[in-house]
């Protein structure tokens, strides 16, 4: 077992060394602390992370917290997003009334995509907000339901402009994982296990350092 534990720390390691990518992992409640889920109607909670997105980087969701057990994703403008079977979307839709000078945010792109998915179920969109003129990750309570509550997960301070914009369609299913808790080194040595590995060891690292 010792054996095994310092061949991934040193797997772990070695990816920090020699890979750009990253995992970006949300393990907490999205609504703690928050009022948002007993209170009557939309509430859009922000408070999200401040971060940098590449396009090897990849968000890691706790299957238990957010209650997807998979991501089925689609990137595209809302009328070419499948009705249904859908929880992980990259919307490419930046405007939701043709008008550049109203504001577009995030519930705005949520009732878009709710309108066009039939199947409830809790899922993840990217839209890009036109105020803060950046890209968002979000996560809602149901994204067929209009008035599901949202939580802002995160912006993405290295996507401003028309930059933002560009990168949405490089975007794909590689960027979203919702991890399984790893029960033998050859699941941890695989590709994704590794992104796991490095994940959980920053945030022991973390702990530590607290």
């Amino acid at each position: 077992m010792r054996c095994s534990i310092v061949h991934v720390a040193i797997a772990v390691l070695m990816l920090n060394a020699t890979a750009d990518a990253a995992s970006i992992s949300f393990s907490t409640d999205p609504f703690a602390g928050s009022a948002a889920l007993t209170t009557p109607g939309r509430q859009v909670v922000g408070s999200e992370v401040f971060t940098t997105f590449n396009i090897t980087d990849v968000f890691a969701f706790d299957p238990v917290v957010f209650g997807i057990s998979s991501i089925q994703f689609a990137n595209d403008v809302v009328g070419n997003l499948p009705t249904s079977g859908v929880n992980g979307v990259v919307l490419r839709t930046f405007d939701n009334d043709g008008d550049p000078g109203t504001p577009f945010g995030a519930g705005n792109a949520a009732n878009l995509i709710a309108e066009q998915l039939t199947s409830s179920g809790a899922g993840l969109f990217m839209y890009f907000n036109s105020g803060l003129d950046l890209p968002r990750l979000v996560f809602s309570t149901d994204l067929s339901d209009n008035t599901s509550d949202l939580k802002v997960l995160a912006r993405f301070t290295n996507l401003s402009g028309q930059v933002g914009k560009d990168a949405f369609p490089t975007i794909t299913a590689a960027n979203f994982a919702v991890p399984e808790p790893s029960s033998t080194l050859a699941v941890m040595m695989s590709a994704g296990g590794l992104l796991a590995a490095r994940s959980v060891f920053r945030r022991r690292r973390s702990r530590v350092r607290d």
